[in-house]
């Protein structure tokens, strides 16, 4: 297993990273998180509440709620991080079992490839505008090619891009919204509608949602830290960061798409980042906004491989037994993630809009229950105490699948289907309702409900943190 971090590429991948290669702060974190997401695809996140009925000014206070409540959990997973030293993903074996824990994986594996799609789709198009060319291909490709070299570089690269998007974040982002204060009577768009309790919780649900599927990846960027770092210095800054940056994005997304839809210029749903590039200005500062549009998107697309990468290799691991991967493993499982997204992008459907609410609240119903079983075991069951060589070990402590973490999983996810609202189905309770979806809290304390007091009882956790020296 490589023990060393000093050439280009990062060696670690699943292994734990030992503490003479511990570094870093916990502001990294921040930069990281706020930089990731102050980028096009929260604005677009932000623009569907909107977009899909609620008034600007519920939509606002539902995604700051949403926010809140999903990034406190987010944040939660990171604090893991500098006490493991793993990836977040491997330490499902302690719940699921080492082999268990591939029914999670595959999802995050899905949910990964989703995102870059989604992104690749709208990075393309800034890459096009800086470029002054009409074909996506072009755009998508560049785009494609530039998150697989970060990727392969790995941890210290990746949190080196979190620096720059926060910069050109806070820069970009600042005229971009004082450019919509500008252009737009933004006061008469709040208070336009009366509250509606449907639209109110699709909005709660988009930025939750948003937040909780970082919880599969988060602590793959906190890992490194050392172990004596606070666990309170790490969840406040991932909070924070994640927090603010998603709120502010999402803001001005609700200010635009109210806008586009009362008539003030523009066609937010038709070109997103082309109505940016409008909102911008012409000419040279068009095409800055198109470059913050693409760092911060890289940052979180290179997030996205990169997770994509460690997912797959634990898959793979607990079938070969292996604990690291090689350098050229590495690349190829990058390079499939990523050209399979960028194929799926060249032929991404028109109503992308539609297409991505729906895709954000599917991964909401399958990931709140995952969530809610690791936190319960890490924090209340094993009370952060893991046995880090038996997470390798199909018949060491945690086995090869483990029946408490599973079977209130998939009770999580099943219970969630009366309470849906998708395009393809709307659940009886949805219905009695009047379309409002709160599958996601109902999937989270069922799961909780079941799985605690199941797990307690089959605790298998040492007594104190037992590390491969050990």
């Amino acid at each position: 297993m490589a023990q060393t971090q000093e050439g280009l590429i990062e060696t670690h991948s699943i292994d734990m990273v030992p503490d003479h290669e511990r570094h870093g702060t916990p502001f990294s974190q921040f930069t990281l998180w706020f930089g990731a997401n102050m980028q096009v695809t929260s604005v677009v996140d932000g623009a569907l509440a909107v977009v899909f009925g609620a008034d600007a000014l519920w939509a606002f206070i539902g995604l700051f709620i949403g926010n809140i409540l999903g990034g406190a959990v987010m944040a939660l997973h990171s604090a893991q991080g500098p006490r493991l030293g793993l990836p977040q993903m491997i330490s499902s074996r302690a719940q699921f079992g080492v082999l268990g824990a591939i029914v999670p994986l595959v999802l995050a594996v899905l949910m990964y490839l989703g995102f870059a799609t989604t992104g690749t789709v709208l990075s393309g198009q800034a890459i096009n505008g800086i470029l002054g060319v009409e074909t996506p291909a072009v755009g998508i490709i560049i785009f494609g090619s530039l998150t697989v070299l970060l990727a392969l570089l790995g941890y210290k690269y990746i949190h080196v891009l979190g620096r720059i998007a926060t910069i050109t974040g806070l820069l970009g982002f600042s005229y971009l919204t004082i450019m919509a204060f500008v252009k737009f009577p933004v006061a008469s768009l709040f208070g336009v509608k009366p509250f509606e309790l449907t639209t109110f919780l699709l909005a709660v649900s988009l930025s939750a949602g948003w937040q909780l599927t970082f919880g599969p990846y988060v602590a793959d960027y906190s890992r490194y830290l050392p172990r004596s770092t606070p666990q309170s210095a790490t969840f406040w800054n991932t909070f924070l960061g994640t927090v603010i940056g998603t709120q502010w994005a999402m803001t001005l997304g609700v200010i635009i798409s109210a806008a586009s839809l009362a008539g003030y210029g523009g066609n937010f749903l038709k070109n997103q980042v082309g109505y940016l590039g409008e909102l911008a200005g012409i000419g040279i500062i068009a095409v800055l906004i198109y470059m913050v549009i693409v760092i911060g998107k890289l940052t979180v697309n290179t997030l996205n491989a990169y997770g994509s990468f460690m997912s797959l290799l634990t898959i793979t691991t607990a079938l070969s037994g292996k604990k690291s991967a090689s350098t050229t493993q590495r690349t190829l499982f990058i390079v499939g993630m990523i050209a399979a997204s960028v194929c799926i992008a060249l032929f991404a459907s028109k109503d992308f809009l539609n297409l991505f609410k729906n895709f954000v609240l599917v991964l909401l119903m399958v990931f709140t229950p995952w969530s809610s079983v690791n936190l319960i075991d890490f924090y209340l069951i094993s009370k952060e105490n893991i046995d880090i060589p038996a997470l390798y070990e199909p018949q060491g402590r945690y086995g090869a699948w483990n029946a408490p973490a599973l079977v209130s999983y998939f009770i999580g996810v099943l219970i969630q289907i009366p309470f849906m609202a998708q395009a393809m189905y709307t659940g009886p309770i949805t219905k009695l309702l009047g379309g409002t979806d709160i599958s996601w809290i109902v999937g989270l304390l069922a799961t909780a409900l079941i799985y605690y007091p199941w797990a307690k009882r089959c605790n298998v956790a040492p007594d104190k943190m037992i590390y491969p020296e050990d």
